[in-house]
């Protein structure tokens, strides 16, 4: 199978596309956004495995949350057995650094490596000074979204998570896709089940080798996240590319493409 289709699972319809052949390797997209941030990536990747790439529940082409409750993990494994992947490598950026650590966690006999980009981590809580800054960056964007002014908010979100700017052609295709996702920003994901105990308190189980790539220009709680993962994941390793921000796969496609198509060989 090529190109796209969409899988049922949990009263929910993901969209995903299939490329490629040889070792599975599935591209999981940052909070924002969606499954396009892998356009740079898909040739490349597709050359050397059977690549996936799928809108996460709520994002791009595939349904919004109802009520109906509903997990990451198993909307990833129904993706996975639609597209014929028994096991894969999981490449994750933020939110999808986060569901690929629960998944690897979860499923563990179905993931064979993970790559974490500028990744989340489920259960990891802030310091007070992380939290003030939180707070001082993030309520003027919630009053924005309580005043219906969504485009404001997303680009006010954009300061934080693309700091390089959006003027570039990177950064005017990063800034095209998060407004295409507007709707996240009032979107309801109270149905989603979280894995307990919580990814922090388990890293120490993940047994697959783990490459972490952080971004410079992130939020400081963001560069302490990939220190944690770097220093309780058993098998991982931390490798950096300069001048990045969050979606770092977009700012620097070729120094992605080449350490991490390098760390799945190896791995």
């Amino acid at each position: 199978m090529t190109g796209g289709d969409t899988v049922e699972v949990d009263g929910g319809r993901l969209y995903f596309e299939v490329a490629g052949d040889g070792p599975g390797a599935i591209l999981i997209h940052p909070g924002l956004w969606d499954s396009r941030t892998w356009d740079d990536q898909w040739e490349p990747f597709a050359a050397r495995h059977r690549v996936v790439r799928y809108d996460v529940r709520g994002y791009g082409r595939s349904s919004r949350p109802g009520g109906e409750p509903y997990s990451h993990v198993r909307d990833l494994s129904a993706v996975m057995d639609a597209a014929g992947l028994e096991r894969a490598a999981l490449v994750g950026c933020s939110m999808g650094g986060a569901i690929a650590l629960n998944a690897a966690l979860s499923i563990p006999e179905r993931v064979t490596a993970l790559v974490l980009a500028a990744s989340g981590l489920d259960g990891f809580e802030g310091s007070d000074e992380e939290e003030r800054e939180w707070e001082e960056r993030f309520g003027p964007i919630e009053a924005l979204v309580e005043a219906g002014e969504l485009e404001r908010a997303q680009d006010l979100r954009l300061r934080t998570w693309a700091p390089l700017g959006t003027n570039d052609d990177a950064g005017r295709r990063i800034r095209a896709i998060a407004m295409d996702n507007l709707h996240e920003l009032t979107m309801d994901e109270s149905a989603a089940e979280d894995l307990h105990p919580t990814a922090i308190d388990r890293l120490h189980q993940i047994a697959c080798p783990t490459l972490i790539l952080p971004a410079d220009h992130d939020p400081p709680h963001m560069r302490r996240v990939a220190d944690i993962l770097a220093e309780r994941i058993p098998q991982a390793r931390i490798e950096r590319i300069p001048d990045v921000d969050h979606v770092l796969n977009m700012r620097a496609p070729a120094a992605f493409n080449r350490i991490v198509l390098g760390f799945l060989d190896e791995a």
